[in-house]
C-alpha cells in the first residue's frame, strides 16, 4: 500500500526534526542528564511537528541502544554525580532514539505496547480517562516507562479534565504524559500547571524549501527555485501542508515541476492574472473583470484561492510601492517585481488600501458562504466602482469618524380618539403602527430641536406649528372666552429612526427575493426619511442605474420595513449637497399655508 509522503519522510530521530530547534536542544538535554519530565504539553499549528516529536520522545525513553550505552558508561545518568553526567554528556557519540533497534522500530510501527496514543477527540468522556487511570497502575511490559500521548487533548470534557487531574499530577515512577493540543488556551489552567509547555513555532520558508527540495532529489524530480517557494509560501509554516501539496504534484509522474504546473495543482493562477484583474479594477471595467474572473473559474480554479492570491497581489503592490529590492520578500522572479512596481506606480495608496481591506473582509465571509463565487464578484464590483467602506470616512470631515449613527427625525401624527385633546394634550399616544417598534423614541429630541439633524439626512425637515392652536379642529373660542388655564402649546411628537439599521433590514430582506441586491449594499447610503419619501445617496453611475431598474421592489421592501409605503428619491454624491439645504418646494409650501392660517410656519 502506497504511504503518503508527510509520513515516509516523517523524522525518526531528533537531528531529523526541523524547524523546531529550541524544542529539540531542551528535549535532548533533558534526556542526556536524565532529567525528563513525567508530562509535557505540546502546543502549535497543525503540521509543525508535535505527535512525531511526542513519538521520537517516547522512543528516547525505550531505546534499547540507550540501554546499552547507560550501561556500559557505569549505570543510568540520574543515578550519577551531577559532574560525571556533563561529562558524559560532552563525550556521548549521539543522542538517544537510535531508531533501528527493536524498540524504536516498534514505535515506528505502532505495535510498541507502552507506547499508548489516544485521540482525545473520539474519547473524550470521563469512562475513557477512568480506564486510563486504571491501565496507569500496571508496570511497562517491554520498555523502561509507559507512554501516553493525548491527541487533541482540548477536546476533553470538563469531567474528564478533573479525572486526569491527581494522575497526571503524580503518576508513577515509570509513567510519563505527552498532551498534544492546537488550542492551548481552552485548557483549564490546573491542567497547565501540571504540564512543562513545549510551543511549537511555524516553521520558515527558507527551511520548507530546502526540506522538499532534498525530498525531490532523492526521488529523483527536478523541481525550479520559483516552484519551491510557491510550495512553501502556500504551506503556511506546516510541514505536513508542505508536503501533502508536493506528493500532489509527485503524483502525476512528472520529472521535472515548475511554478505553472504548481498553479495548476493549487488552483490558482499566474501573476499575469492578477496583474490583468487588478488593471481592469483601476481602469473601473467592471465587465470585463467579471469576465477574466469567469474565465479562471471555467478552467477549475480555486475562487478562494484566488481571494488569498489576488489580497497577496495587493500585498506585494504595497511593498513594491515602497521597497526597492523586494525579491527575497515577495519570494518572485525579477520579471515579475518589475512588472509589479510598474502597476504600482500607476496605483494610489487609497486604492491598494481599499483592495486590501474589501478582499480580507470577503475571505472572512467566504468561510461561511456557500456561495463565494458572488461575494468575490461583489468584491471586485466594490473596488472598480470605488466604493471602499472606508470612503465616506475618507471623504467626510474629521469628526467623521467619532459621530453617533445617522438617525432622520420624523413626525408622528397623535391618535385622533380625541380631537381636542390630541392637540392640546402633551401626553397623547403616538400612532403604534407607523413606527416600528425597534424604532424607539429617544428623549432628546422630543422638545428641542437637533441643527446636527439637517445635515446629509435632510428628508427630516418637516412643517412645524408652533404657538398655534390647530383652527381646523378647535372652534375660536371669541375675545370673551378666556383660556388661563389652557397648557402651554407642545411640539409633535418626533420618532428617531437609526437610519443604518433601516437600510441594512432593508437588504436582509431583499437576500431570500434577488441576491444581486448584495451589489449595491456598500453602493449606497440611506439620507433620510419623511412621511412620504426616503433619500438614498449612490456612489458611482453603476449603483444609480441599477436603483433606478429596481425602484419598485425597494420601496416594496422599504415599506415592509418601515410600515408604509413611501416613495424613494435617488441622489448622486455630486447632489449630496443639496439635500443639506431647505427645499424650495417646501419653503413655498410653508409660506402657502402660513398665509392662508395666519399663523407663522417654520421648516426644521
Amino acid at each position: 500500500m502506497y504511504t503518503a509522503l508527510y509520513r515516509a519522510a516523517r523524522p525518526e530521530v531528533f537531528d531529523e526534526i526541523i524547524g523546531q530547534d529550541h524544542i529539540v536542544r531542551i528535549l535532548k538535554h533533558q534526556i542526556q542528564t536524565g532529567t525528563v519530565s513525567h508530562a509535557y504539553l505540546f502546543c502549535g499549528t497543525r503540521g509543525t511537528g508535535k505527535t512525531t516529536t511526542a513519538r521520537i520522545l517516547a522512543k528516547a525513553v525505550n531505546c534499547l541502544e540507550a540501554d546499552a550505552m547507560l550501561s556500559g558508561s557505569g549505570g543510568r545518568p540520574e543515578d550519577q554525580p551531577e559532574g560525571q553526567q556533563a561529562a558524559q554528556t560532552a563525550g556521548s557519540p549521539q543522542t538517544p532514539p537510535c531508531g533501528h533497534c527493536a524498540n524504536c522500530m516498534a514505535i515506528k510501527n505502532g505495535t510498541f505496547m507502552d507506547v499508548i496514543e489516544i485521540d482525545a477527540a473520539s474519547n473524550n468522556g470521563v469512562d475513557n480517562i477512568r480506564e486510563l487511570r486504571e491501565s496507569v497502575k500496571y508496570p511497562p511490559a517491554v520498555g523502561r516507562k509507559k507512554v501516553y500521548i493525548i491527541d487533541e487533548v482540548h477536546m476533553l470534557s470538563a469531567g474528564a479534565f478533573n479525572a486526569l487531574l491527581k494522575t497526571l499530577e503524580e503518576p508513577p515512577e515509570n509513567v510519563m504524559f505527552i498532551l498534544a493540543t492546537t488550542d492551548p488556551q481552552k485548557l483549564p489552567q490546573t491542567i497547565l500547571s501540571r504540564c512543562m509547555r513545549l510551543d511549537f513555532k511555524r516553521v520558515p520558508e527558507p527551511v520548507l524549501i530546502e526540506h522538499m527540495g532534498r525530498i525531490c532529489r532523492e526521488k529523483g524530480v527536478e523541481i525550479t527555485e520559483s516552484a519551491l517557494r510557491l510550495l512553501a509560501a502556500n504551506a503556511d509554516g506546516s510541514v505536513r501542508d508542505g508536503l501533502s501539496i508536493l506528493d500532489q504534484c509527485l503524483s502525476a509522474g512528472d520529472k521535472k515541476l515548475d511554478r505553472d504546473i504548481i498553479l495548476d495543482f493549487l488552483g490558482t493562477v499566474s501573476e499575469e492574472f492578477f496583474i490583468d484583474l487588478t488593471e481592469k479594477v483601476a481602469l473601473h471595467d467592471v465587465a470585463g473583470a467579471l469576465v477574466l474572473l469567469d474565465q479562471a473559474l471555467q478552467e477549475g480554479k480555486d475562487v478562494k484561492q484566488l481571494m488569498k492570491d489576488w489580497m497577496s497581489h495587493y500585498r506585494s503592490l504595497l511593498i513594491t510601492k515602497y521597497i526597492k529590492n523586494a525579491e527575497d520578500m515577495l519570494n518572485m522572479s525579477t520579471e515579475n517585481i518589475e512588472k509589479l512596481r510598474s502597476q504600482s506606480s500607476q496605483i494610489s495608496l487609497d486604492e491598494i488600501n481599499s483592495g486590501i481591506i474589501t478582499l480580507s473582509k470577503t475571505i472572512g465571509d467566504a468561510r461561511y458562504s456557500t456561495q463565494p463565487r458572488i461575494l468575490l464578484e461583489l468584491a471586485i464590483v466594490t473596488i472598480a466602482a470605488g466604493l471602499s467602506e472606508t470612503r465616506p470616512a475618507a471623504a467626510g470631515s474629521a469628526n467623521s469618524q467619532t459621530r453617533p449613527p445617522r438617525q432622520a427625525v420624523v413626525p408622528v401624527r397623535p391618535a385622533r380618539t380625541d380631537q381636542r385633546a390630541s392637540v392640546m394634550s402633551p401626553s397623547a399616544p403616538a400612532d403604534a403602527a407607523a413606527v416600528p417598534p425597534w424604532a424607539a423614541e429617544p428623549a432628546a429630541l422630543q422638545n428641542q430641536h437637533q441643527p446636527g439633524m439637517q445635515g446629509r439626512q435632510g428628508m427630516q425637515s418637516q412643517p412645524a406649528f408652533e404657538n398655534q392652536p390647530d383652527h381646523r379642529q378647535q372652534a375660536d373660542p371669541g375675545p370673551s372666552d378666556p383660556s388661563p388655564q389652557s397648557p402651554p402649546p407642545q411640539r409633535r411628537p418626533q420618532t428617531a429612526y437609526d437610519l443604518d439599521e433601516i437600510w441594512q433590514r432593508v437588504f436582509e430582506e431583499a437576500e431570500d427575493i434577488k441576491g444581486s441586491f448584495n451589489l449595491i449594499r456598500t453602493g449606497t447610503t440611506l439620507a433620510g426619511i419623511n412621511e412620504t419619501e426616503f433619500i438614498v445617496i449612490t456612489h458611482g453611475d453603476f449603483v444609480n442605474t441599477y436603483l433606478k431598474d429596481n425602484q419598485n421592489q425597494i420601496c416594496q421592501l422599504m415599506e415592509h420595513v418601515i410600515g408604509r409605503k413611501l416613495k424613494m428619491l435617488i441622489r448622486s454624491e455630486e447632489q449630496q449637497e443639496d439635500i443639506a439645504a431647505p427645499d424650495q418646494e417646501m419653503e413655498e409650501l410653508a409660506a402657502r399655508v402660513g398665509q392662508e392660517l395666519g399663523v407663522k410656519v417654520r421648516i426644521e
